[in-house]
């Protein structure tokens, strides 16, 4: 008990000071889902809300932490970033084979982002039309399944080192509508394997997923774009690592924008020569800016 305490004090700690930490929950079919986020220094005008996922058995104090740069200029991008957390550190995604307890009783988190959408909005006056989801690992899993389950809650999302479900590892009824979407994944991932197969984790077993290739391929084609995105390399800020960064972008006016980042030689991790949440949040700008 006295070593878990200390454990706990020490993320909290860690954890970068941006003005009051909050944290909050909200009762869904009789279980409180906790959230936490930084007092918002917003302008209290049409401000956005981007949510920050963290991945399997992570939680959110931890996960912050990765967010830091976004955080420190959320007040002048008029953004409020929450990081929700997970039934017992887990998720109820979209991947079937998973043995989770969040996923074996089949946690409504589509109840458990309406709600949080909601609560922005008559707390700080969050603009409906400007919500956004954005995970990592597991909580990519969730960005894809807020895409496939909610379109028309999200204005975009961001999924990072995930792959869709293959077809028979699917445990979401798709809508199959677009949404802008925005992928980052590491061509060394042992985790989330870029070729597509089986993931595991901590000894679980998460099921198959698509590859990187046909993840990408199935959100373009829900925007109805054909022929080859358009590709290029990135600046790469530390020529010491091995690590490049290439984009391929489907982009077209009327249409949801599909973009996927890949990290050649990333493995399942953040990287230094990118910050994935100001990438994600770049992303989403871009969409905000769309007529």
């Amino acid at each position: 008990m006295f070593r878990n305490l200390i454990s706990a004090f020490l993320i909290i700690c860690s954890i970068p000071s941006f003005g009051q930490l909050i944290t909050d929950s909200i009762l869904i079919e009789k279980h409180y889902r906790v959230f936490y986020f930084n007092a918002p220094k917003t302008s209290g005008k049409d401000v956005s809300l981007m949510f920050a996922i963290h991945g399997s058995g992570d939680n959110p104090l931890n996960f912050m932490k990765n967010a830091v740069k976004l955080e420190g200029k959320s007040a002048s991008e008029n953004v409020i970033l929450v990081y929700p957390k997970g039934y017992k550190s887990y998720w109820n995604e979209c991947r079937k084979a998973s043995v989770v307890e969040a996923n074996r009783i089949n946690i409504h988190e589509e109840a458990f982002f309406t709600a949080m959408i909601l609560y922005f909005k008559k707390k700080y006056g969050v603009n409906e039309q400007k919500v956004f989801a954005s995970g990592f690992s597991g909580g990519g899993q969730m960005a894809y399944k807020m895409a496939i389950t909610m379109p028309e809650t999200f204005k975009a999302v961001c999924a990072m080192v995930a792959n869709m479900p293959t077809p028979e590892n699917m445990d979401c009824q798709e809508s199959k509508k677009a949404v802008p979407i925005l992928i980052i994944n590491g061509t060394a991932d042992p985790v989330n394997p870029y070729t597509g197969g089986e993931m595991k984790t901590a000894g679980l077993t998460l099921g198959t997923v698509q590859s990187t290739d046909q993840s990408f391929a199935y959100w373009v084609k829900l925007a109805g774009y054909e022929g080859d995105a358009k590709s290029k390399t990135l600046p790469d800020p530390d020529t010491t690592n091995a690590i490049t960064i290439e984009s391929f972008t489907h982009k077209k006016r009327n249409k949801p924008e599909v973009t996927l980042l890949k990290v050649n030689n990333g493995k399942h991790e953040f990287q230094t020569d990118i910050d994935f949440f100001e990438e994600a949040w770049t992303f989403f700008k871009r969409q905000i800016a769309v007529k």
